[in-house]
């Protein structure tokens, strides 16, 4: 069976080393203390390394810029513009992580810090507001900062290394995945597994275009299209996210993966910032379930609500007003697909259920996939994929299928990687992928596999009350759900049964009195 997520040998321990210093600080911000000094650190070695690329050519008699004159070769070395062209960020001596190393058990190490931050901002502008100056207001001790720079010098990580930029940049995904396993509910607001990333990715094909996240987190909707582009250059990054802390994250990350992303900060819903723009691809793991969002701030024309204001738009979830802004960002041929909640599929409040119906016969959905449980390292929310499309009408190599929609019920997939938690395999992405592709380009009539996967027109789902559970489809057995997690709902049922207890000791009580009486 293939791995659902192989961890690359020494992160664990980095993660384990740094996880015992949390000290005072509260986990939810460990990681605004952590990823920053390795971003550090990836400066220093990316500047490091082409400093060492310039040494090289100015020393070597076969070089065209073989210079035998120490003044030039100085000048060379120090000219910015030699590391701007290789998109380099230029480091102000105290700012490199030599000069961190150095000071680093230094009582004011915390200022030596924020202050390198404030330099690298001055000296490139691409990083204002990137990095942020928080040390000197945290409450880790001294002496456990000097161990976290220490860790980050180790051999693994020295300029020395050819993998060292690669490397860190994996380690970096680790620790915003470690970090949100270890926050949950509140990890999921900036991450999600990667294997439900790898998933949307391949199932989506992004090759060439715009990519649009308006939930963008951590960035790793951008980091995974650009592995599976084949032309590292074919895909320009658009992303908003709403809390500060996390564009930071989110920049710093695609930044370490050699990718330039137009990252902004606001609420997607209210203040869109890509406002009249479209996109070939839209990727997203929008907040679920989202209550009390500020629907009464949308305008009764605001040009992304499909059908009508008031069916359109519920204060109650945010769910479908997500799915709206997906499609309106979508250029004609554009294709789009994010997580939601199981309950999108069959809910019928107000304001959900109208926009559903619509998305059905405009031809709209493309595809549902129902996902195995426990894939979140939040509580366990079940959630599923869906696939909107702009490209049904058998345009740009792809087959007409505008009275069909596909859907996959992925329950039984993927494999347990912690007591709590569960990943898809390599095997179950290419697979669940591979269905999507060929029900796209299929030239003859697309089979399905009964308890799997299977297409129905827009008649079928009409008949079923638009309802979109992949299960009802496909043969397996439906099962409806209301999106409370395992935990929340047997704590209520536990309290309801409390108090069902406490009503029948009062009755006991009353009835024996009443006996008593009688007596």
């Amino acid at each position: 069976m293939a791995s659902a997520k192989a961890d690359i040998n020494f992160e664990k321990d980095l993660f384990e080393a740094a996880n015992r210093m949390r000290a005072t600080v509260a986990p939810a911000d460990y990681k605004h203390i952590v990823l920053p000094l390795i971003f550090l650190r990836y400066l220093s070695l990316r500047y490091d390394k082409r400093r060492k690329e310039l040494e090289k050519q100015l020393s070597d008699p076969s070089s065209p810029m073989y210079f035998n004159d120490a003044e030039i070769v100085r000048e060379i070395l120090e000219d910015r513009d030699q590391y701007i062209a290789e998109r380099v960020y230029v480091l102000p001596e105290e700012a490199h992580w030599s000069y961190i190393v150095k000071n680093a058990k230094q009582p004011n190490i915390k200022e030596i810090l924020d202050n390198a931050m404030k330099l690298i901002e001055a000296e490139n502008e691409d990083l204002v507001g990137v990095l942020p100056r928080i040390y000197q207001s945290t409450n880790l001790p001294v002496e456990n900062l000097a161990s976290l720079i220490e860790i980050f010098s180790r051999d693994t990580f020295s300029a020395s290394s050819d993998d060292a930029v690669d490397v860190l940049g994996r380690v970096f995904e680790y620790f915003i995945g470690n970090f949100a396993s270890s926050e949950g509910n509140r990890g999921g607001m900036f991450f999600t597994p990667s294997s439900i990333v790898e998933l949307l990715v391949a199932m989506l094909e992004p090759e060439s275009g715009t990519v649009l996240d308006p939930a963008c987190g951590s960035g790793g909707m951008f980091v995974q299209s650009q592995r599976y582009a084949r032309n590292k250059n074919s895909l320009s990054f658009y992303g908003q996210e709403s809390v500060d802390m996390t564009v930071r994250l989110g920049k710093m990350n695609v930044l370490m993966h050699g990718i330039n992303a137009d990252i902004r900060l606001g609420d997607s819903l209210l203040d869109d910032k890509y406002k009249d723009q479209q996109f070939d691809f839209v990727i997203a793991n929008p907040p679920f379930n989202m209550d009390l969002w500020g629907a009464d701030k949308v305008q009764k024309n605001d040009p992304r609500l499909i059908t009508n204001y008031d069916k359109a738009v519920t204060d109650g979830n945010a769910n479908y007003m997500w799915m709206q802004h997906f499609l309106y960002h979508l250029k004609d041929g554009g294709n789009a697909g994010f997580v939601m909640a199981n309950g999108a599929m069959t809910t019928n409040n107000s304001g959900e259920k109208d926009v559903r119906q619509k998305l059905v016969d405009d031809s709209y959905i493309d595809c549902v996939v129902q996902l195995p449980e426990k894939l979140f390292f939040t509580t366990g929310i079940p959630c599923c994929l869906f696939f909107l499309s702009k490209n049904r009408n058998g345009e740009n190599g792809y087959r007409a299928r505008e009275n069909e929609v596909l859907f996959i019920d992925a329950r039984k997939k993927g494999v347990m990687v912690s007591r709590k938690q569960k990943a898809l395999t390599k095997v179950d992405v290419a697979e669940i992928a591979g269905v999507y592709h060929t029900f796209r380009s299929a030239d003859g009539k697309f089979e399905g596999v009964e308890g799997f996967y299977k297409t129905a027109t827009i008649e079928e789902i009409q008949g079923r009350e638009y309802r979109l559970t992949p299960g009802i489809y496909v043969g397996t057995e439906e099962t409806e759900t209301d999106d409370v997690p395992f935990e929340e709902k047997m704590s209520e049922l536990m309290g309801r049964l409390q108090k069902q207890f406490d009503e029948s000791n009062r009755l006991q009580v009353r009835i024996v009195k009443n006996l008593e009486g009688l007596i």
